[in-house]
């Protein structure tokens, strides 16, 4: 028999930005499709006849200057020197032309055009502040071969940027050409891009009574209807990857996008931004979201610019009387109060402190020099940002400071002072550190009526890591939630905890999700526990083969591809795939390491794969995985100190991976070796006590031991109090 091999699939993960609809658990489940004659784009000249103001301060923005052809007008970078110059009336980096001027400010970036209709954002960029360049990377050392090198794919931007900077974007790539023909109705993000095809409305306009909904917009602009502007602004404004080429006015986020979660390596555990994930996700956290704030209630929509200066964005809402700026934005949670006083912020009348951003949007710096403030409007919790170790406006703005007296006089300043997310972040800590009470919390939490949704999809990610049957029943609820977010959530977590037929049946009913990437997600799930089918692959797999089949100038769509050859029974397409994957990307590792797999247990050639893993390792000696993938080679050929080599490399170079500290640790105790074994995984369970799978890897392993009965104790009574639940404990 042969082993089947599957790796992971990996869904492209793009940064833009976007809104979303005002509410903790989505409500929007279900929106019945338009009866109206499809809009067609028209020239948005036209829309300037009526709307002189919106086109004047949208003419000002920075989503007119967002991809502009390069002038004297448009070019901001000094271009009179040797590395940037003029020639033959354009402007050049190098051997290569301007094709287009990309931002306007803080940072102007330019793109180069190269084979195939590749649009490349070229690394060093000019700081319109300062009147220099920089580069983007420099902490990087950055040549040719490097991922972050601007010929590299991660710097194509046909598929990574070009969307967000221009009118009605399709890539319009051609896979048997290798070639993109990249089209757009206009530079720039004009009207049309947030509204939609307009020739409805321009209908409407000449219709006597004028009360066709909308306006004949698909994107209605009535205040009942603004709830789809967010989803609409978190089109670019969300860390999100594409699902298709371009997107469909009228679609959910998630028909179009598969968007990114609050994971550990892009957001701090309160939920505040880390990486460079945009607007949307912390917004989305927000009570203001929640209670029906949506972007242009503190942002003018044409100009971008904020509807009041300072502090007067804010106290349209937070005033005196707690009334806020529009009816249908709830009121409960607002009270009267001056907050643009000392009596609130404790600091000086005009001063940096006094800001209302300063505390409740504190920012971050991304390329280089952008400033980006946090859209979750948080309050400062000093004591908690220490003892959880996220970030916080307090600690940040006074790092020169003690610690421990900001934290005493905050106290002293808000005395009654309760974090404000109902206990969130400290369930979440608790549940990825392994602490005392972390099932509870967690429970406690996906209990709560008020929760919005990312955060609790992120909660929901843990349940694996506490088994129980109340995990099970929350996942079963979570299926059924009317939030897309949570249902995916529940799609990617459900195989983790239930039997296999179970999670067929609780699959079942979101293979026919309203939503996509729900849809997708489950379909790939359900084809993971079915196992390899033979003849024809099932029907509902076809839209994620689609959709793969659809983003093939991406190493990973290839890879994914190969995974579903593997599952369906077409095991002929899947070493092309691996072979395409790798021609996008030489660098893939995931593919990579696949085709060494199959090379050796498909193709019978062991040897040729273990020699491309050792070349691949010469290019990249840092590269965990090709490290194990080599070691499990070479223990499949029986040479096991030479496996034993490579594995601990690959735990040299991954020490967190649980995956590979199991492997090696059999791998020890197997060449006779256990007392080093158990070294091993004693120190990776005190590392990452919440890592249930390494606790019982190390419980099996002393079970061998009699002399271990008090440290098997100890380690089930640890589990207990994490998780009282746990199925593999002993009843009492």
């Amino acid at each position: 028999m042969r082993a089947l091999i599957v790796i992971p699939c990996v869904l492209v993960l793009a940064g833009l930005l976007v809104l979303l609809a005002p509410s903790t658990d989505d409500p929007e489940r279900d929106q019945a499709p338009s009866t109206e004659t499809a809009a067609q784009w028209v020239d948005e000249a036209q829309c300037g006849q009526c709307h002189q103001q919106q086109m004047k301060d949208w003419r000002d923005s920075h989503h007119h200057q967002a991809m502009r052809l390069p002038s004297d007008d448009t070019v901001r970078g000094d271009f009179s020197g040797d590395g940037f110059f003029r020639k033959d009336d354009g402007f050049w980096v190098g051997e290569h032309k301007v094709a287009y001027t990309f931002g306007w400010e803080p940072l102007q970036q330019y793109l180069l055009e190269t084979e195939g209709g590749r649009l490349q954002a070229y690394g060093i960029a000019w700081d319109t502040r300062r009147q220099a360049w920089f580069d983007l990377y420099q902490d990087e050392d950055v040549d040719q071969a490097h991922r972050l090198h601007w010929r590299q794919p991660s710097q194509n931007a046909n598929f990574m940027c070009v969307e967000c900077h221009v009118s009605d974007f399709q890539r319009n790539y051609d896979a048997g050409q290798d070639r993109f023909d990249s089209d757009w109705r206009a530079l720039g993000v004009g009207c049309q891009s947030c509204h939609g095809p307009a020739s409805n409305h321009l209908e409407w306009t000449d219709d006597q009574d004028q009360r066709r909904e909308g306006r004949g917009f698909e994107q209605p602009l009535t205040d009942a209807a603004r709830a789809s502007q967010v989803e609409t602004c978190a089109r670019c404004h969300s860390r999100r990857s594409p699902l298709g080429d371009g997107h469909a006015h009228g679609n959910r986020l998630r028909d179009d996008y598969r968007v990114t979660g609050l994971s550990e390596e892009l957001y701090e555990v309160d939920g505040t931004i880390d990486a460079e994930v945009f607007e949307y996700g912390a917004f989305a956290q927000s009570r203001m979201y929640a209670a029906g704030v949506v972007c242009s209630d503190c942002h003018n929509a044409h100009s971008g610019e904020l509807r009041a200066p300072g502090n007067q964005v804010c106290t349209q809402c937070h005033n005196g009387e707690g009334a806020p700026t529009r009816p249908a934005i709830r009121a409960d949670n607002l009270r009267p109060g001056d907050y643009d006083s000392p009596e609130h912020h404790h600091h000086a009348d005009g001063s940096p402190g006094a800001q209302c951003q300063a505390c409740h949007m504190p920012g971050k710096i991304y390329m280089g020099n952008d400033r980006r403030h946090d859209h979750g409007f948080t309050s400062p919790d000093p004591a908690q940002a220490r003892a959880l170790g996220h970030d916080d406006a307090c600690l940040g703005c006074h790092a020169d400071q003690e610690p421990q007296a900001l934290i005493e006089q905050f106290q002293v300043w808000f005395p009654d002072h309760r974090p404000r997310d109902g206990g969130y972040a400290r369930a979440l800590f608790k549940a990825r550190h392994g602490e005392a009470g972390a099932a509870a919390a967690v429970f406690e939490q996906l209990d709560r009526d008020d929760l919005p949704a990312l955060r609790r999809a992120a909660l929901l990610a843990e349940l694996p890591s506490y088994p129980s049957a109340r995990a099970r029943q929350a996942l079963r609820a979570a299926g059924r939630s009317p939030s897309d977010a949570v249902r995916e959530a529940a799609a990617q977590t459900l195989p983790a905890l239930l039997e296999p037929g179970e999670v067929e049946a609780a699959l079942r009913p979101l293979l026919n999700d309203p939503v996509r990437s729900v849809r997708l997600e489950a379909a790939w799930q359900r084809l993971l526990v079915a196992g390899p089918q033979r003849g024809t692959p099932p029907e509902w797999i076809d839209e994620y083969e689609a959709v793969q089949r659809g983003l093939r100038e991406r190493a990973d769509a290839h890879f994914n591809l190969a995974n579903l050859y593997q599952l369906t029974g077409r095991p002929e397409r899947v070493e092309p795939a691996l072979r395409e994957a790798l021609r996008r990307d030489q660098n893939f590792f995931p593919a990579m390491v696949l085709r060494a797999q199959w090379l050796e247990q498909y193709a019978g050639e062991p040897e040729r794969a273990r020699t491309m893993l050792r070349d691949s390792l010469a290019r990249h000696p840092q590269e965990a995985s090709l490290h194990h993938a080599l070691g499990l080679s070479l223990v499949r050929a029986g040479r096991y100190r030479a496996a034993l080599a490579a594995l601990q490399e690959a735990h040299r170079w991954a020490p967190d991976n649980s995956e590979y500290t199991y492997v090696l640790a059999v791998a020890l105790h197997d060449i006779g070796e256990p007392e080093r074994a158990l070294s091993l995984l004693r120190e990776q369970v005190r590392a990452h006590p919440a890592n249930r799978s390494l606790r019982m890897t190390l419980l099996g392993f002393l079970g061998r031991k009699p002399q271990a009965s008090a440290e098997i104790q100890a380690l089930l009574d640890g589990l207990r109090r994490q998780n009282p639940w746990d199925p593999a404990l002993p009843r009492r």
